[in-house]
């Protein structure tokens, strides 16, 4: 983090926090001890009432639970670990994104416990039961990622870390890899969630470079800071003209991941990284929009996140990541409306909105990914506010050029339970993009926007296999929601780690 004289940060300040509390969390399927502090038992809908509850359905409704999805009834016990009713729905629709949502429930529920038991003593009906290593890794990553909470900065906090959460399921199965797996994607999501959480002032692109080498020796990955000197010997004009108004130096961050094995494909994954954006000399309107922003950078730290991941989940693939890391601020020295920027490869672009810089620092990317041969690329960015206003707080728009690439952010999308919905990528709108003076121009008409800046995008990528996930919408949550724990949602880190880890070029 910043350490300069002006800037009161201690010395010791984690920057990375989540990741004392994940070590310190140890998840297993076994028989529920006696001094859990709280103890958890699934119910559905439909069907019998499990005996250990202590209560029969007519008792339960008259306190309101009527085993809803997600929804719990917590029973103080004098002399016994509290008890939580945790709903399951109808038997027969049980999936994974139900177990991840009641085990997320569940830890929210038992928010002052930090030794935890959860049973669940049927695991769907007889036609549609999950198996024990799905169930497992559903559970463990919804108590997980509901029980993260960015409190390094605060002098007093009441949170309560998850010490140990033991699993009573039926047929224990080998379900240890289904445990690690959890943990890894958990930790992805996590070291996403705490950048982006991380104040703008203790977080600068330089720093950001810093912790990405700090990762990468941790956890196995290569690491290649690029400065503005550099940046200017590449051509990198797009990251380079954003920076003009920033007191803060840039950074392109360079990652490596090669597996031990020969590589199944290679994959490249760009993240857009705005450290801080005020939109520069097209300044935003409010200050709630400007709280936000902060959390501009999510892109570059889910891709970094993933990376984390990549060599504990034993990808595949060779993967290699760039992220594009400034801050976008108005000053004397800010690029303007009417420059035109020349990015890496040559292209000339017409700026006609300062505020839409994320696709510019991502050009450059784009076209490095290209020179390195990768099969295919996914870019990640908060890019458009119309992404929120298309598909809200809850679902990323993905667009791309290649459906195959496309299916295998939406597979891994539904294994996670990250959602994302595809939108065309409308080329009846590109000439929106056309500009009199430059190649292309930074900015299209009023609506369609999110499907403009893909448009935008797809210009660097030539004819390289490639997905686009704008998370503008999903990058945050005011309120805890199911395993969402209000702030930074590290959304799109699980999404790329499971990708990554048996990526193979698609057809």
């Amino acid at each position: 983090m910043d350490r300069r004289p002006n800037k009161i940060i201690p010395a010791d300040l984690a920057t990375v926090p989540g990741l004392d509390a994940l070590d310190a969390t140890r998840i297993e399927v076994a028989v529920i001890p006696a001094d859990v502090q709280a103890l958890g038992i699934g119910v559905y809908a439909d069907g019998d009432v499990p005996g250990d509850v202590g209560f029969d359905r007519a008792a339960l409704e008259s306190a309101g639970f009527t085993a809803k999805p997600g929804s719990i009834l917590t029973v103080p016990r004098a002399g016994k670990p509290d008890l939580v009713v945790v709903g399951l729905g109808v038997r027969a629709d049980l999936t994974a994104h139900v177990l991840r949502d009641a085990a997320a429930a569940f830890v929210r529920g038992a928010a002052r416990a930090e030794r935890l038991g959860l049973r669940i003593a049927e695991l769907g009906d007889a036609e549609t039961a999950l198996d024990v290593e799905a169930a497992t890794r559903a559970l463990a990553e919804g108590a997980l990622l509901a029980r993260y909470r960015y409190v390094v900065l605060k002098g007093t906090t009441t949170h309560v870390a998850l010490s140990s959460l033991v699993l009573d399921l039926p047929g224990y199965g080998e379900v240890q890899a289904a445990i690690d797996v959890a943990y890894v994607g958990a930790r992805a999501a996590v070291v996403a969630r705490d950048l982006a959480n991380t104040p703008p002032g203790h977080l600068t692109a330089v720093n950001m470079g810093e912790i990405a080498e700090q990762l990468g020796e941790r956890f196995g990955f290569g690491v290649e800071l690029f400065d503005k000197d550099a940046l200017i010997a590449l051509g990198c004009g797009g990251l380079l003209g954003v920076n003009q108004g920033s007191t803060e130096e840039p950074r392109m961050i360079k990652l490596t991941y090669t597996p031990a094995g020969e590589p199944s494909g290679h994959l490249g994954l760009v993240g857009k990284g705005i450290m801080y954006d005020s939109g520069g000399i097209s300044l935003k309107p409010s200050d709630p929009m400007h709280l936000l922003m902060k959390m501009d950078m999510g892109g570059a730290a889910a891709v970094l996140g993933a990376f984390t991941g990549l060599r504990d989940a034993g990808a595949t693939a060779a993967v290699t990541g760039w992220l594009m890391c400034t801050d976008n601020m108005p000053s004397g020295t800010s690029y303007k409306l009417g420059d035109v920027l020349t990015a890496r490869g040559g292209t000339t672009i017409e700026v006609k909105n300062t505020d839409a810089e994320g696709r510019l620092v991502m050009s450059d990317a784009l076209v490095l990914a290209t020179e390195d041969g990768v099969d295919a690329i996914i870019d990640i960015a908060t890019l458009t506010g119309a992404a929120l206003v298309s598909l809200g707080s809850a679902t990323a728009p993905v667009f791309g050029n290649h459906q195959g690439t496309v299916d295998l952010v939406r597979a891994a999308s539904e294994a996670v339970g990250e959602q994302v919905w595809q939108l065309p990528l409308e080329r009846k709108y590109r000439p929106q993009l056309d500009s009199e003076i430059a190649d292309i121009a930074n900015l299209g008409g009023p609506f369609a926007g999110a499907t403009t800046a893909a448009l935008f995008l797809e210009h660097f990528v030539g004819e390289t296999p490639w997905a686009h996930l704008d998370i503008a919408g999903t990058m945050q949550t005011e309120k805890d929601d199911s395993w969402r724990t209000a702030g930074a949602t590290g959304f799109g880190a699980r999404i790329l780690l499971d990708v990554a880890r048996g990526f193979v070029p698609a057809s």
